[in-house]
């Protein structure tokens, strides 16, 4: 078991997809002492299994970063590890459980993580490590599991969100097209990931809530401000106005967005506002969408 004076800090980024985890963990990235290491909880499956590129663009089992962690962490990664800790999920980690996340094989499934977070930082010479996960499921068993995690939750206006599901985009590994979801689907989706979010804090972890809007329309007050809650060093040449420059992340799996480098435009798209299915989201979606300051019905 690693020390606690070595072990990694962790900060964990939750909500629901499309709502801005990945820009925020490569914008956090860029600090100094920091690893990105994308969504651990896809990395058994995408990673080690199908052998998906990491975010330098590396197959995973040749990035030579991630073969060091696997190394450190479990004498290399392996199929049956793999497929291991894949029925751990299915078993342990599951949304339905996290009032009572009380499962005998709980410590199993959070040691595999802490390694690979421990392993991560000493790789890459950090203190620090992103796991932009996003399920609170798995933020929960982390918590439960004894992980000191800062989770940092991400909400984005469900109008929005539910936007992004409908459009078609290609994932760049393969070309395939990304799993697309109806309005009322994700409105259902938003509801549950952020409320379960909010209980996290009854548990004891750290929760520092982020709205995405407020990242991109004022990234460097934003990010400073969230660098010194994370104990983190404010340091931001990487941002100039509403544009950052991103150089190259070890991220195992996560959104297209982990794979650009150089500089990234950093604007509101505000395209929902005409989208036909605004207002069913916004009724669906109250009254939590009001406590996030979401107002409004159609605007």
């Amino acid at each position: 078991m690693t020390h606690p004076s070595t072990a990694a800090r962790v900060v964990f980024l939750g909500g629901l997809g499309r709502s801005g985890t990945t820009l925020l963990e490569r914008l956090l990235g860029e600090l100094p002492g920091v690893a990105p290491l994308g969504e651990v909880v896809h990395l058994w499956a995408r990673g080690v299994l199908d052998a998906e590129p990491c975010g330098c663009g590396e197959p995973f089992p040749d990035c030579p970063f991630w073969r060091e962690v696997g190394e450190r962490a479990f004498g290399g990664w392996t199929g049956a590890l793999a497929t291991r800790l894949l029925d751990l999920r299915r078993r342990v980690d599951r949304t339905r459980r996290v009032l009572r996340i009380r499962h005998p094989d709980l410590a199993a499934y959070v040691l595999a993580y802490r390694r690979v977070y421990d392993a991560a930082a000493a790789t890459a010479g950090a203190r620090v490590v992103i796991d932009s996960s996003k399920h609170a499921s798995l933020a929960h068993c982390l918590a439960a599991g004894g992980v000191p995690v800062h989770v940092v939750h991400v909400v984005r206006d469900p109008r929005a969100v539910a936007h992004s599901w409908r459009r078609t985009v290609a994932r760049p590994e393969d070309g395939r097209p990304m799993t697309r979801w109806g309005p009322a689907r994700t409105a259902l989706h938003w509801s549950a990931q952020n409320l379960a979010l909010d209980l996290l804090a009854r548990r004891g972890a750290q929760v520092t809530r982020l709205r995405y809007e407020d990242l991109v329309t004022d990234p460097r007050t934003t990010l400073t401000v969230l660098a010194h809650r994370l104990g983190l060093p404010a340091e931001l040449p990487f941002v100039t106005g509403s544009t950052a420059c991103l150089g190259t992340a070890h991220t195992a799996s996560g959104n297209p967005m982990r794979f650009t480098v150089g500089p990234v435009g950093l604007a509101l798209d505000e395209s929902w506002r005409s989208g036909p299915h605004r207002g069913l989201v916004a009724a669906l979606t109250w009254p939590l969408r009001s406590r996030y300051g979401y107002r409004g019905v159609t605007a």
